[in-house]
């Protein structure tokens, strides 16, 4: 018997493929939800981190959007412009940068993600619910640490 390329006996014993299968499954339970809002998880995730950088009293540009949420700048910049063009964003000259705009939520687009917010966290509540509390903050902080060591 020739001996195995993979470092595992089955797929099941690999955390890699583990981690695909779990993000793939909670993926779709998001895209569903999002569905009905006519809206793409990374459109949600940008509007999202938007309504957050308002509520923090932070101005948000492109770059602060992607840098929070971890979307390229090109998803970012598409999603954008697609965004405005529904009437969910407007972006505007930045006070002190001129190379940058400021991106901001239209009453629409608050209205839009103040539903949306509470869909998701709904899902994320169910989904990782399954674990205990405790368990949860452990995963959410090696989340963080591995998302830190790759930067």
């Amino acid at each position: 018997m020739s001996k195995s390329n993979f470092g595992f006996e089955k797929p099941e014993d690999s955390l890699g493929f583990l981690l695909w299968q779990t993000t793939m499954t909670w993926q779709k339970l998001i895209r569903k939800a999002l569905d009905q809002f006519d809206i793409t998880h990374p459109q949600f995730v940008i509007m999202a981190t938007i309504l957050w950088f308002q509520e923090q009293k932070k101005v948000s540009t492109q770059i602060m959007i992607a840098r929070q949420s971890n979307l390229d700048k090109m998803t970012v910049s598409t999603a954008i412009r697609a965004l405005v063009n529904l009437g969910y964003l407007t972006r505007a000259e930045h006070e002190t940068d001129t190379r940058a705009k400021t991106v901001l939520l239209t009453v629409a687009g608050k209205r839009l993600i103040s539903k949306m917010v509470p869909l998701v966290e709904g899902i994320d509540a169910s989904f990782f619910g399954v674990l205990p509390v405790k368990e949860q903050r452990q995963l959410g902080a090696s989340f963080i640490s591995l998302h830190e060591k790759s930067l």
